[in-house]
């Protein structure tokens, strides 16, 4: 559907899809390469190097794909427009995995014991929430 619109790298197509899906689903190199190859296998891309970078194309039948399905394909991006705004829950685990990192990277063994128990009890917490659980979160004593 994006390279209907226009010719683009493999960057440029994950960028894209990041950028409709505000941000929510960003492929990684790892399943948009093998998937311009199958596109590729398939005929329905060209791949032409350009500036030392590929280039991905429709080809003629490629096209003919997209056009023959637009009435009937589901719009991938569709689900991300009709959700509201809320936590960047994202940016969040982003900001979660760097202290994890840096805990780990720099931490003392007492405070890595402490921050799997916090990693371990924040997964439990996620998937009690899922289940419609109460919720109970443990109050510091100086509250």
């Amino acid at each position: 559907m994006l390279l209907a619109e226009e010719p683009m790298h493999g960057y440029q197509l994950m960028q894209a899809i990041a950028d409709r899906s505000d941000g929510r689903w960003t492929p990684s190199p790892g399943a948009i390469y093998p998937t311009i190859n199958q596109l590729e296998d398939e005929g329905l891309v060209t791949v032409t190097a350009e500036a030392g970078r590929k280039l991905v194309t429709l080809t003629d039948a490629g096209r003919e794909y997209v056009e023959g399905r637009r009435e009937t394909s589901v719009d991938p991006f569709a689900p991300f427009a009709s959700t509201s705004p809320g936590a960047d829950l994202r940016g969040l685990l982003d900001e979660l995995a760097s202290a994890t990192r840096q805990v780990a990277r720099t931490g003392s063994e007492e405070q890595r014991t402490a921050a799997a128990k916090i990693l371990a009890e924040a997964r439990r917490s996620l998937y009690l929430l899922l289940a419609d659980a109460p919720i109970q979160t443990e109050q510091d004593p100086e509250d």
